[in-house]
C-alpha cells in the first residue's frame, strides 16, 4: 500500500519560513510527477507547485502559482521518495491546509494519483 505523509507545517508570522515535505512509503513503487496544492476555507483546492521527474535533479522541470512565484521553491529527493517545499516571506493568503501529490505507480499496476492527508499552515498579519 503506497501513502504520502506530509509534514512540516505550523503557525508562521507573515514573513516568516516553513518547509514541508512529504514522503512517499511503500514497497517497489515508481514515482513521476509530485505536487504541492493548498485548499483554503471556503475555496478550490489549487496546485501551488509541481515538480517533473527526468532522472536528473538538473533536468527535472518546475511550476508554480504565479501567487508563489520567488517566494515559494519545490524539489525532491528521488533516492528517498520525497518532495519538498520551501516556502518564503509568507503572506496571511497563504494559510490554507497543504496537500502533497504524486503520480505512482503500484508493482504490476499503471501510474495513479496519490494524496497525501494535509498539512495545517497558518500565518499570522
Amino acid at each position: 500500500q503506497v501513502q504520502l505523509v506530509e509534514s512540516g507545517g505550523g503557525l508562521v508570522q507573515t514573513g516568516g519560513s516553513l518547509r514541508l515535505s512529504c514522503a512517499a512509503s511503500g514497497n517497489r513503487f515508481s514515482i513521476n510527477a509530485m505536487a504541492w496544492y493548498r485548499q483554503a476555507p471556503g475555496k478550490q483546492r489549487e496546485l501551488v507547485a509541481a515538480i517533473t521527474n527526468s532522472g536528473s535533479t538538473s533536468d527535472d522541470h518546475t511550476a508554480y502559482l504565479d501567487a508563489v512565484k520567488d517566494r515559494f521553491t519545490i524539489s525532491r529527493d528521488n533516492a528517498k521518495n520525497m518532495v519538498y517545499l520551501q516556502m518564503n516571506s509568507l503572506k496571511p493568503e497563504d494559510t490554507a491546509v497543504y496537500y502533497c501529490n504524486a503520480e505512482i505507480a503500484p508493482p504490476y499496476s499503471d501510474y495513479d494519483l496519490y494524496w497525501g492527508q494535509g498539512t495545517q499552515v497558518t500565518v499570522s498579519s
